[in-house]
């Protein structure tokens, strides 16, 4: 009997210190004896007058010294729905929560001077006596778990959202039953998803409370439908678990196998859009080289440079309007791109009728005379606006990127790509539907035939290099947003764009179409296998080993001319 009487009085000791049973001493020796008398049926015998500690708050461990003490503060204070605890654990994460030298007091300090923790009521302790409460990495993610929590509940649309993506990150298993309630309560798509991809991550997660086979199995398949690298992670850490069952370990398995397949698959559609962008580029930048190249028969080294003279009229447009109608400053791009093609076709007239018109039939002193005239225009450029990079800013409506799936749509990207092709569509309307493209095919078909018809040849040259000039320019407008605008700018593209011409066929939009969406897929998808440098080398035997078999491109066109 006394062994009987001294164990309850033991357990009543320790669940009374821990929070568990809050009674006094008096209501300990009146219920022991109760209880005795219950489990052994006899009369009640007084009990021991036992010396029981009150049960500290919750508040009393954010005073403590030892981190992992706080952190479970931290929690339990989060569990109560009450303004004090929302104030305290505000005050925790703006660093006005400060723990008095004697272990017990707690004050926060903010614009609204000292008040005590738990009464609410003013205070004025110490300074000297009071130290800020203690915060490291483990305390700021028991805070930020507790502070989800709350979101889960309260919050706005946008932060429950974010509390329950930072679940789904970081599971919690005290949140849940807040996560039960937030599906019970929510009526949104996005925010149920997001909810149960949570409750799956914290029923997988270390500490979670045992669940049936059932359960984890039902909890595996959901993250597999999210799939994702987050809900790889939580499923790699539950497969390694060897208390779970087995079945559910193998699912797991399953499951990231899964993953890493549709990962692989959105890995290369996201590189296949970045080849799709490069692509885009090198198609704006080499269709006017192909007009010019296919027309005139000009290899115009200095091409890359009206490029950077487009960009370079993106500045001037967009400082201009800054200062005069700030309030125009989201439409900069829109009005540059006009200003840059009209700049840079009258460039490209002057050019011709100053330069090129002297050397046509004399391909090698052509080379010479427009590299070094590119060198002429570099250094130009350099002397009235310097050396170093000129910013041009990107408008609002071209900022960011959305989600497709796994793969990351930016949205200047996006643009230059719908803008490539409205180039190309304007540009072949003016080959097929005006008398200037009709002009400008006969010449490059047979130049001695269209002249005995009676077209104007050099008068085409002219319109055809103004043409070819202003579409670089509007490649600069779009390079711009992607890349540095510097006097260097027109070298990167150069290269690129003679090969896209001559591995396309001279002369054929279509072809300088497929080249440049081929070369820029294909770079993009061998960049992540063999290296930036290694990818591109491989990429140029393979377009030479193909140029050897085709001379003429992927679309030759026919013509006597070129016939003969």
């Amino acid at each position: 009997m006394r062994d009987i009487r001294w164990r309850l009085a033991l357990a009543t000791i320790i669940l009374t210190a821990s929070g568990y049973m809050a009674v006094s001493p008096v209501q300990a020796q009146t219920d022991t004896p109760s209880a005795i008398q219950r489990q052994a049926d006899q009369p009640a015998a007084p009990a021991p007058v036992v010396a029981v500690t009150p049960a500290p708050d919750a508040y009393s461990g954010l005073a403590s010294t030892h981190f992992d003490v706080i952190a479970a503060s931290i929690a339990q204070i989060g569990s109560q729905e009450t303004p004090q605890a929302h104030d305290t654990l505000k005050a925790l994460a703006s660093h006005h929560l400060f723990a008095g030298n004697d272990g017990h007091a707690l004050y926060i300090h903010d614009g609204d001077g000292w008040r005590d923790v738990r009464t609410g009521i003013p205070a004025s302790p110490d300074p000297n006596q009071v130290h800020p409460v203690r915060v490291n990495n483990r305390v700021r993610l028991a805070l930020a778990e507790v502070q989800a929590g709350q979101a889960l509940v309260t919050g706005t649309p946008a932060q429950r959202l974010a509390a329950a993506s930072r679940l789904a990150e970081h599971p919690d298993p005290a949140l849940l039953l807040l996560v039960d309630h937030a599906l019970d309560t929510s009526h949104d798509a996005a925010l149920d998803a997001t909810l149960k991809r949570a409750k799956a991550a914290i029923i997988l997660s270390p500490g979670a409370p045992v669940s049936n086979p059932a359960t984890l199995l039902a909890a595996v398949a959901s993250l597999r439908a999210q799939g994702g690298l987050t809900s790889r992670a939580v499923l790699a850490g539950f497969a390694g678990n060897e208390t779970a069952p087995t079945q559910a370990r193998d699912a797991a398995r399953h499951a990231m196998a899964s993953i890493d397949r549709r990962e692989k698959i959105w890995a290369l559609g996201q590189q296949a859009f970045y080849g799709l962008s490069l692509g885009s580029v090198l198609l704006l930048v080499a269709m006017g080289l192909a007009i010019t190249f296919g027309v005139m028969g000009v290899i115009n080294m200095a091409h890359g440079e009206l490029v950077m003279l487009g960009a370079y009229t993106t500045y001037l447009v967009q400082k201009g309007v800054l200062a005069v109608a700030p309030g125009l400053s989201g439409f900069t791009l829109v009005l540059a791109a006009p200003a840059a093609f009209v700049v840079c076709s009258a460039i490209g007239v002057l050019i011709e009728r100053s330069l090129i018109r002297f050397l046509y039939g004399r391909p090698l002193e052509t080379l010479l005379a427009t590299w070094g005239l590119s060198l002429i225009i570099q250094q130009a450029v350099r002397s009235v606006f310097g050396s170093t990079n000129v910013a041009v800013s990107t408008p609002g409506w071209l900022s960011g990127a959305f989600q497709l799936g796994g793969m990351t749509i930016t949205m200047n990207r996006l643009a230059i790509m719908l803008f490539a092709a409205a180039v190309m569509v304007a540009l072949m309307l003016v080959l097929r539907r005006t008398a200037l493209g009709l002009e400008m095919r006969a010449v490059t078909q047979n130049r001695r035939m269209a002249t005995l018809m009676g077209i104007r040849t050099a008068r085409v040259d002219a319109l055809t290099f103004a043409l070819g000039s202003g579409v670089a320019g509007l490649a600069g407008v779009a390079v711009s947003q992607i890349d540095n605008v510097s006097p260097n700018l027109g070298q990167g593209y150069i290269i690129d764009s003679f090969l896209v011409v001559v591995f396309g066929g001279v002369g054929n939009l279509w072809g300088t179409l497929a080249a440049a969406m081929t070369l820029g897929i294909g770079g993009k998808t061998l960049e992540p296998l063999l290296g930036a440098v290694s990818g591109k080398i491989l990429l140029l035997v393979l377009v030479i080993v193909f140029i050897q078999r085709c001379p003429r491109g992927m679309f030759p066109l026919r013509g006597r001319g070129i016939e003969s």
